[in-house]
């Protein structure tokens, strides 16, 4: 529709808008996958929280339409895409790093993430992965 946007239109509060955007059960796993280094489809169907095909497929498509995610090819004949965070996303380190923090003060049994994620900077995020 013309003028729409991908943003929600519920109401300014930016804690409300962020969770229209993100605010799904796949979405910031996916987020989570890309900081760790992986891009492919195929990487993140292998996540331990085994997202589904469709699902995943959909959260990709949201994630680069509001601009958190760029899809790029890098095979063709068929072509296939990696998915890189833009800068939009690579802002959400910070919170993620957060939320990390959280789960293992509060809930009991969670992951402790490796120091490479918790003490890694936006910026870095930017870098080629080496491999």
């Amino acid at each position: 529709m013309a003028g729409e946007t991908p943003y929600s239109e519920r109401s300014g509060c930016p804690i409300a808008t962020t969770l229209d955007l993100l605010g799904d059960k796949w979405s910031l796993v996916i987020i989570r996958d890309m900081m760790t280094g992986r891009r492919r489809f195929g990487e993140f169907e292998r996540s331990p929280e085994g997202i589904t095909t469709n699902i995943l497929a959909d959260r990709l498509k949201r994630l680069e339409r509001v601009g958190i995610v760029e899809r790029r090819p890098y095979q063709n004949n068929p072509t296939r895409y990696e998915y890189i965070l833009t800068e939009m996303g690579n802002g959400l380190l910070p919170i993620l790093q957060e939320i990390s923090r959280w789960g293992n003060r509060f809930i009991p049994g969670t992951w402790v993430p490796p120091e490479s994620f918790m003490n890694r900077k936006p910026e870095e995020l930017s870098l080629p992965r080496s491999g």
